[in-house]
């Protein structure tokens, strides 16, 4: 393609979104409104899935060594965890650091456990780090088989019911934005169809004198992407000024809670990034299914 040729299409696709200035503006607010919405709910679900992801990387398996097991036994054991192919990670933790951690964890309350540092009742620990968060449960089934494992604790119950629902709201915000996104093509295809019934003649009268179909695609081609990339400029906007706000008045709150946001930079630039991304993907999506089938002459 020629430059001449290039700056036409690029002429004739801005050309089309003054002349239909109107069904433009009804496209601009609609890829607007979704990509706000998709914008929102892609900060919420990028939060929710660091949140989620956080938890997972802390979910770990104690193996309480039996306390009767000797050196011998106790090597025998962590040589078989490791030797389980989900394994990652096997620490040692030996009673009385268990017996510290406890006191520690009870703050005042704790001391009284002191009395038990002559005579310590707790069992020594494995830790055991999986590969894959997923991959708890059934590698703490294999431990529990091992003779000297007298106890496998990893939130049995809890566990399962944290990765389902982790999983579940992973997929209505998955089905909620791509829902949005295909509302936002369905109303930018509507819009660039008027306009080409409108230059229906025209468009057959180009086909009958040779011009190839990607000769006329071009300028619907070109305004999609100025409607979606146009669309997203405001979504972008509102999104980075309210997360940023969001960021300052409400993270030094949850410094003491398990929950973070995510840091403003790079965030921002992801997501913007992402949602222009977003708006010019559909403003082409869309400008190309409608002209497709007018161009069967």
């Amino acid at each position: 393609m020629t430059l001449r040729t290039m700056v036409r299409h690029l002429r004739e696709g801005v050309k089309n979104i003054f002349r239909n200035g109107w069904m433009t503006f009804a496209s601009v607010s609609a890829v607007t409104v979704t990509l706000l919405l998709v914008g929102s709910f892609l900060a919420i679900m990028m939060n929710l899935n660091q949140f989620a992801k956080s938890i997972e990387d802390d979910v770990e398996i104690s193996v309480h060594i039996s306390l009767e097991a000797t050196e011998s036994d106790r090597a025998g054991l962590e040589a078989s965890i490791k030797r389980i192919p989900e394994v990652e990670t096997v620490t040692f933790s030996s009673k009385d650091q268990q017996l510290q951690s406890l006191i520690e964890s009870m703050g005042e309350e704790g001391e009284s456990f002191s009395l038990f540092k002559q005579d310590n009742p707790l069992n020594d620990v494995f830790i055991v780090k999986t590969k894959e968060p997923t991959d708890v449960i059934k590698v703490a089934t294999q431990i529990e088989r091992f003779s000297q494992a007298e106890k496998v604790l990893y939130g049995k119950g809890t566990i399962e019911k944290l990765f389902k629902g982790i999983g579940i709201a992973r997929n209505i915000g998955i089905g909620i934005i791509f829902g949005l996104l295909f509302t936002a093509m369905f109303l930018i295809s509507n819009t660039i169809k008027i306009t080409i019934i409108a230059r229906r003649k025209e468009i057959e009268i180009m086909k009958l004198v040779g011009a190839t179909n990607w000769f006329i695609r071009w300028p619907f081609f070109i305004e999609g992407l100025l409607l979606g990339v146009i669309g997203s400029i405001l979504p972008i906007l509102i999104t980075v000024f309210s997360y940023n706000y969001l960021y300052e008045t409400a993270n030094p709150k949850l410094e003491d809670t398990f929950f973070q946001l995510l840091p403003v930079t790079p965030f921002i630039f992801q997501l913007s990034g992402i949602l222009l991304l977003i708006g010019a993907f559909i403003g082409v999506w869309g400008s190309l299914l409608s002209v497709r089938k007018f161009l069967k002459v």
